[in-house]
């Protein structure tokens, strides 16, 4: 057997089954649903919202234009079951709770306000090429 089919048999027995590996586009993958989450409209605007620090519920809905209570609620309780913020409840009256991004969240929020900055960037091509479909 040669060096290299010797390496590449290591390396096929060192290689986690199948079914270990994550795979977003496997409907029983965590990470699907995870994603599926993350790229909702409402759960990414909350998530860039989030980066700039925590905020409260009446904060997001008026940084979040369009959003509705309801719509924002389950939003924010869907990244808080993925753990990607978390939710402050200070026991006080009047009620405060404050919402932030945990380690994970803040990476994800990143990476989509790069995301947000290529978009907001192409406004002019996005609009003219809108325009010239619709003509």
């Amino acid at each position: 057997m040669s060096i290299d089919a010797r390496g590449a048999e290591a390396l096929n027995a060192e290689a986690p089954s199948r079914e270990l590996v994550a795979d977003v586009f496997a409907r029983a993958c965590s990470s699907r649903a995870a994603f599926e989450v993350v790229t909702g409209k409402w759960a990414s605007l909350v998530l860039l919202a989030l980066v700039e620090g925590p905020h409260r519920f009446g904060e997001l809905r008026r940084l979040v234009e369009g959003v509705s209570e309801k719509m924002l609620s389950q939003s924010l309780h869907a990244l808080e079951r993925e753990g990607l913020l978390t939710r402050t409840d200070h026991g006080v009256v009047p009620p405060r709770v404050d919402y932030a991004l945990t380690p994970l969240g803040a990476d994800i929020a990143t990476r989509l306000r790069g995301l947000a900055d290529v978009l907001q960037g192409a406004v002019s091509d996005l609009d003219r090429s809108r325009a010239d479909y619709d003509a």
